[in-house]
C-alpha cells in the first residue's frame, strides 16, 4: 500500500532511480513535443542564440564598446549565450512542469521529482546542437581550446543544478499560485543582465567578485569561456562561491519539493 509521507519527507534518490525508465520516456517526449509540428525543427536551437549573439555584437560589441577581454566579441558573447539558453529554457520548462503534467500527476503514482528533472535534462539536445556553430565559430577565430576543456562538462552541470534548483521551487509553488508562471519571464530577463553575458566579470571591482558569484550562472559563463576560450585567468572565486549557491539552491529546493509532493495530485 503507498501511503502518504509526514513532515519533511527525505529526498529518496533511491527511488528516483527506480523509475529512470519514466524519466528516459519524459525526456524523449519533451524532446519529440518542442519540435512537433515545426517549420525549421531543431534549427530553432542554433537560430534563438545565434540571432541574439549578432543583436549583442552590434548594440554591445560595436556601439557601447564594452570590452570582451581581448576576444572577438561575437564569440565572446555567443559562448556565454549557449550555458545560458540551456538555464533559461530548463528554468523556464522545469517551472511549469507540474502544471503541464496534470493529468499524469492525478491519474498514477511516480516521483514527482521525475518531472522537472526531465525538463531540465532535455535541453542537452538544444545545446548539443547550438554547440557545433560554437566550434566553428572558434575555427574561424583561429582559438583552440586548451587542457581546460575538460572542465566544461562541470559547468554545464553547475547550470543544470542552478535550472533544477530553482525550478523546484518553482514547480511546487506554480501548483498552489498560477500566477508563478507569470515571473518566471522577468525573472529570466533580469538574471540575463545580473550574469556577466554582454560584459566580462574583469569589470566588477575585485571586492564585489564574490557577491557576483552568489549568482550562479556568473560562475558557469566565466567558467564557460576560461574552459572553451582560454580566457586569462581561471575563476576561482567566482566559481567557488557559485557551487555553494547551487548546492543551497538545490538541497533546499530538493527539501521543500518533496515537502509539497504529498500535495499536488489534490491542488494541481
Amino acid at each position: 500500500m503507498i501511503r502518504p509521507s509526514t513532515g519533511w519527507a527525505s529526498i529518496n534518490l533511491a527511488e528516483l532511480w527506480e523509475y529512470r525508465e519514466l524519466l528516459y520516456f519524459l525526456i524523449w517526449r519533451d524532446i519529440k513535443v518542442r519540435y512537433k509540428q515545426t517549420a525549421i525543427g531543431a534549427a530553432w536551437a542554433i537560430i534563438q542564440p545565434f540571432f541574439t549573439m549578432v543583436v549583442f555584437s552590434i548594440f554591445f560589441g560595436r556601439l557601447a564598446k564594452i570590452p570582451s577581454d581581448g576576444l572577438p566579441y561575437p564569440i565572446f558573447a555567443y559562448c556565454a549565450l549557449l550555458p545560458w539558453q540551456l538555464f533559461s529554457q530548463a528554468l523556464t520548462q522545469s517551472g511549469n512542469s507540474l502544471v503541464a503534467n496534470e493529468r499524469l500527476i492525478t491519474k498514477v503514482y511516480f516521483p514527482r521529482l521525475v518531472i522537472p528533472l526531465s525538463a531540465v535534462l532535455a535541453g542537452l539536445v538544444d545545446f548539443g546542437i547550438a554547440f557545433v556553430i560554437l566550434l566553428a565559430m572558434m575555427a574561424y577565430y583561429g582559438i583552440t581550446p586548451t587542457a581546460a576543456v575538460f572542465t566544461l562538462p562541470f559547468f554545464l552541470l553547475l547550470a543544470l543544478g542552478t535550472a533544477l534548483g530553482v525550478g523546484l521551487w518553482l514547480s511546487a509553488l506554480n501548483v498552489r499560485y498560477r500566477d508563478v508562471r507569470y515571473t518566471v519571464p522577468f525573472l529570466t530577463q533580469f538574471w540575463l543582465f545580473a550574469t556577466p553575458i554582454v560584459y566580462p566579470s574583469s569589470l566588477i571591482p575585485e571586492s564585489w567578485r564574490a557577491v557576483l558569484g552568489l549568482n550562479p550562472m556568473a560562475g558557469v559563463v566565466e567558467g564557460c569561456r576560461w574552459a572553451l576560450l582560454g580566457t586569462a585567468h581561471p575563476p576561482g572565486l567566482i566559481v567557488a562561491v557559485s557551487v555553494a549557491a547551487v548546492l543551497a539552491l538545490l538541497v533546499g529546493g530538493l527539501y521543500y519539493f518533496r515537502r509539497m509532493e504529498k500535495t499536488f495530485a489534490d491542488v494541481v
